[in-house]
């Protein structure tokens, strides 16, 4: 095994990285939707899913002071709403089945479950070199750090919406990098998204480790790339 060499800071994406551990969140959503048997197809479910993440996009409904609790209940409640007006959902199952609820504690719960295997990685490396965030997120990302135990891990957060740049614009990354204070080549990326994390963060000089694991399908995917492909955050330990 290659180890990585001359690192002396990590930047780490959140989403699909540390809270769901190289899963995309619409196969997360999904997952659920099917355990609770809500009777819609997997394409329906990314039409309301994509709906959701433009709407969200679009319109500042999550606020700084909201917990991740407090996200999957909008995203779920946004997604059950555009399915009933949709056609593709009765109104009196959303209603009386309580669905949007029910799939927002659940993945809540997956995540803390999965947090159980991730955080002690991000705390190791925050004993071991200096971690910084970068993520596209709602403006809410230190709440839920906070929330999960990991604002101390954690030097600086670039975060889309507070910076005005958004993954895959390698902009952000170069935030990351000035954020860090070290040379790109010193820095390693982590991240699940081929697109998102792996090509930008490698366009603006970084080493890379991409997660790679159960995507939203639609990426084209070089794995020359990567400096190293892992598929369980905790393999990453062993290259560092």
């Amino acid at each position: 095994m290659k180890k990585l060499e001359d690192i002396k800071g990590i930047i780490f994406d959140y989403g699909g990285t540390i809270d769901t551990n190289s899963r995309h969140w619409a196969e997360v959503l999904w997952g659920e939707y099917e355990a609770l048997q809500v009777p819609v197809s997997k394409a329906d479910f990314r039409e309301a899913y994509v709906h959701g993440e433009r709407t969200l996009a679009r319109i500042p409904l999550v606020k700084p002071e909201h917990d991740f609790h407090d996200v999957l209940r909008i995203k779920t409640d946004i997604q059950i709403t555009y399915l009933v007006e949709q056609g593709k959902l009765s109104e009196a199952d959303a209603a009386g089945k309580a669905y949007a609820r029910k799939v927002a504690d659940a993945c809540y719960q997956y995540v803390l479950n999965v947090l159980q295997r991730t955080r002690p990685v991000v705390e190791t490396l925050a004993g071991r070199y200096k971690l910084v965030l970068v993520s596209n997120f709602y403006g809410n990302i230190q709440t839920i750090l906070k929330d999960f135990a990991l604002s101390d891990c954690f030097s600086d957060i670039i975060e889309s919406s507070v910076v005005g740049v958004r993954k895959p614009d390698p902009a952000i990354y170069r935030l990351g990098v000035e954020a860090m204070g070290f040379s790109a080549e010193n820095i390693l990326v982590v991240g699940d998204s081929f697109s998102k994390d792996v090509v930008p963060a490698k366009t603006v000089g970084c080493k890379v480790a991409w997660l790679k694991g159960e995507g939203w399908g639609n990426e084209t995917i070089d794995e020359t790339l990567p400096d190293v492909i892992i598929t369980d955050l905790p393999q990453l330990l062993s290259y560092l």
